[in-house]
């Protein structure tokens, strides 16, 4: 391993991400490569902490090059996460390893598993499962162990999950990178409260739940003290996101769309577009909504992420995968990567949108993005930073 390369969210990067770089160098990574999710995340809403301090906080712990997991597919399923974070990966062209965190930190599980969900036999076996009216997930295990015993269990665990779409969107793109599964350190995915073999780790949902209880001081003991300063900073310039402004902005923007551009929307087939346009006419806020869309069938991850997709106007005629790559923060010495870039790499997403049609239509998409989470800011921000603001270089 050279050049280790992670896809995250970092919402808000703590201690346990921390952990993970600091191990990369342990073994042997000379340079650490971020993609990071920007504005938008895959839970379907804007991240609660500011891109440019997360970004800033990765860098101080040992990340040495930032790219930005462009807003489409930041809030995708697993599956469209995963592609698009290693589409950009191994387009800088020189990244060797894919780091996650796993539940079961050894990558032969995972792989297998992925190959196993790319065999002939898979779909039908799905087909299969899901008649039997099991959820998609459930029916996802279920059909996984049909076709190979033993990788259903792995498809329980969230990261695990992640890191089986990892090694299928390896195998889709054809890849170089060779993935490398890392114990996951502290609380699981989802957990109300901290734990795991060491203190002071805990997973990024328990620290967005304690910052909306206590505040962000009550966060000390799970970040990096560089990380605490950089959050501090963005808290006191009011960069930290309004949730009941970003819930009420949404649903402003659904209510004027008609059914036409709700049917448009990404993801929208099955009725959910229907499903959507009946919740609207009561939901007074986002919970409400997808309260009123619910059925046994659909995650409540999914309609969250239909329901922003709608918003931001993400329709399926977007590229399948990232166009270019752009730089959010960096070491200064670590800029010599984007030499060997297989795509238009640059610091500056106005100039990137300049390249083709694509990456015009992804920086118009991604600049939605920025413009509702600017506007839903404890400070409102401006239209078009996205386009303005500089890369940090360290």
């Amino acid at each position: 391993m050279r050049i280790a390369g992670i896809i995250a969210e970092y919402d808000p990067f703590h201690t346990g991400h921390a952990w993970q770089l600091t191990r990369l160098r342990q073994l042997g990574a000379q340079y650490i490569v971020v993609c990071m999710s920007g504005p938008v995340v895959q839970r379907g809403t804007a991240a609660l902490f500011p891109a440019r301090a997360r970004a800033a906080a990765a860098v101080a712990a040992g990340a040495d090059l930032v790219l930005a997991l462009p807003a489409p597919w930041a809030c995708l399923s697993a599956e469209g996460f995963a592609a698009g974070g290693v589409a950009v990966l191994s387009a800088l062209g020189c990244v060797d390893t894919l780091a996650f965190g796993a539940e079961h930190p050894d990558a032969s599980g995972h792989r297998a598993t992925a190959a196993a969900l790319e065999s002939p036999g898979f779909g039908e076996a799905l087909r299969r499962a899901l008649a039997g009216g099991r959820p998609f997930a459930a029916a996802r295990a279920a059909a996984a162990e049909a076709v190979l015993p033993g990788t259903g269990a792995l498809l329980a665990g969230p990261n695990d999950n992640l890191g089986v779409e990892y090694c299928k969107a390896i195998l889709r793109q054809g890849s170089p990178l060779a993935p490398l599964a890392l114990p996951r350190q502290g609380a699981q995915h989802g957990d109300t409260a901290p734990q795991g073999p060491q203190a002071g780790f805990a997973s990024a949902g328990f620290l967005r739940a304690e910052y909306r209880r206590a505040g962000l001081e009550a966060l000390a003991g799970w970040l990096p003290a560089e990380a605490l300063e950089l959050y501090r900073q963005a808290e006191a310039a009011g960069e930290m996101l309004d949730e009941r402004a970003f819930g009420l902005a949404v649903l402003a923007r659904l209510r004027g769309m008609g059914p036409e551009r709700l049917a448009g929307t990404r993801g929208a087939g099955e009725g959910l577009d229907r499903r959507l346009a009946v919740a609207l006419r009561t939901a007074g806020s986002l919970e409400g909504l997808y309260a009123g869309m619910k059925t046994r069938r659909y995650a409540h991850a999914r309609l969250r992420r239909l329901a922003l997709d709608a918003a931001l106007g993400y329709t399926g005629a977007l590229p399948a995968l990232p166009p270019y790559l752009h730089v959010l923060a960096a070491r200064r010495q670590a800029l010599s990567l984007c030499k060997t870039a297989r795509l238009p790499c640059g610091c500056s997403l106005a100039r990137l949108a300049g390249q083709n049609a694509a990456s015009a239509a992804v920086a118009a998409a991604e600049a939605a993005a920025c413009d509702l989470a600017a506007l839903c800011r404890h400070t409102p921000g401006p239209m078009g930073l996205c386009y303005t603001q500089k890369p940090l270089v360290m």
